[in-house]
């Protein structure tokens, strides 16, 4: 660890939140595991269970709090309930959200997350590089454009949900996950609140969780709630004449890549709940967020 002067501010605490269905026992003791081994200890960790009965997890040295939920609330709501869990404690400056069958490689994580918030007071969202068990990050993991090179670091507009941190003086500024999205496109809300609101928005590949290759149409609801959410997304974040161009990009974009007819069956169907149904507050971003958004390589467009 880096010595510290006793006049220097002292370095932020991290707590660390997980959810899961409870169907990934091993992958969840793996991850708390490597948890331990970090050379930096967790100030808090916080499992939550989300609509099942977790086990008791001990020998750790930090105290893993449970939180068992009746009900699934989905991925953002399951961590709302983990973050507003870290809050009670009022120990913790930073939050850590891992995917539950994510596995810290480095030992240095949370030490490198100490020092990249205390360096930087604007500093919101910290988003971990994410790649499989052959080292291989898949483009969609790339939270920019031009995303050929998974190691490139620098500010962006968007960050992984699998692994990423969060400051909580953001969060209390912008507000916790949507809930009502409860899958896809929550961290698409978040980190928009987070950039007009004038937070950053770093990508740092150095922070590596290694997870498995997957693809986000395993789940049979991918395609009703992407459509949906990308919607509400547009209705609840965007100035109202990006709403149709970011809306009718999606479309085109939708339909070139989708070669499923079911899947494309569901995707019309929540494009009109997306329509319908009520999509939250309405708080656009100012135009030059637009334009920071623009500056960073990626306008809310695409």
């Amino acid at each position: 660890m880096t010595d510290r002067s006793p006049t220097a501010e002292p370095l932020p605490r991290i707590g660390v939140a997980v959810v899961t269905m409870g169907n990934r026992p091993k992958e969840v003791e793996a991850l708390l595991d490597s948890v331990a081994a970090q050379h930096v200890a967790p100030t808090r960790v916080v499992l939550v269970g989300n609509g099942t009965v977790l086990p008791a997890y001990t020998g750790y040295p930090f105290d893993v709090v449970t939180v068992e939920l009746d009900d699934n609330l989905g991925c953002p709501g399951g961590r709302n309930v983990a973050l507003a869990r870290l809050r009670e404690f009022g120990d913790v400056d930073v939050a850590v959200e891992l995917d539950d069958d994510g596995l810290l490689v480095g030992t240095d994580v949370f030490a490198t997350v100490q020092r990249l918030y205390a360096s930087d007071a604007r500093l919101g969202i910290v988003g971990f590089r994410i790649a499989d068990e052959h080292g291989e990050t898949q483009r969609r993991h790339v939270p920019r454009l031009r995303a050929k090179d998974p190691m490139r670091r620098g500010l962006v507009t968007a960050f992984l949900g699998g692994a990423h941190a969060f400051s909580m003086p953001m969060l209390a500024e912008t507000g916790d996950w949507p809930a009502d999205f409860f899958f896809t496109h929550e961290e698409t809300d978040l980190a928009w609140r987070a950039l007009d609101a004038g937070w950053k928005v770093l990508y740092e590949p150095s922070l590596l969780l290694q997870h498995p290759k997957t693809s986000p149409a395993r789940h049979a609801v991918y395609y009703r709630m992407t459509a949906r959410n990308r919607v509400w997304l547009a209705r609840r974040r965007l100035p109202a004449p990006l709403v149709p161009l970011y809306l009718t990009t999606w479309t085109l974009l939708t339909l070139a890549r989708t070669r499923s007819l079911d899947g494309l069956r569901a995707w019309a169907g929540g494009f009109a709940e997306g329509v319908r149904a009520p999509a939250g507050e309405r708080r656009p971003m100012r135009w030059r967020t637009v334009w920071r958004m623009t500056r960073l390589g990626r306008p809310p467009l695409i």
